[in-house]
């Protein structure tokens, strides 16, 4: 599992599956969306305006962005 998180734009990503695959995106809600991998299988995560939904500071270990 990996997270990573780009404060410029504020978008949280976690990913589940490190596996190169087609992915079909899935939108939950307005913040969310996943990734739909092989055999209908969640492989990642994707939550817009994070720091709004998540405390971010009791995530470990994120990698930040810089972009």
């Amino acid at each position: 599992m990996n997270i990573s998180y780009n404060d410029k734009t504020d978008l949280l990503y976690i990913r589940l599956d490190e596996k190169k695959q087609e992915l079909i995106n899935k939108r939950l809600t307005d913040e969310i969306v996943l990734d739909i991998g092989t055999d209908d299988k969640v492989v990642g995560i994707e939550i817009l305006d994070a720091s709004k939904h998540i405390n971010l500071k009791e995530l470990l270990p994120v990698n930040y962005v810089v972009a």
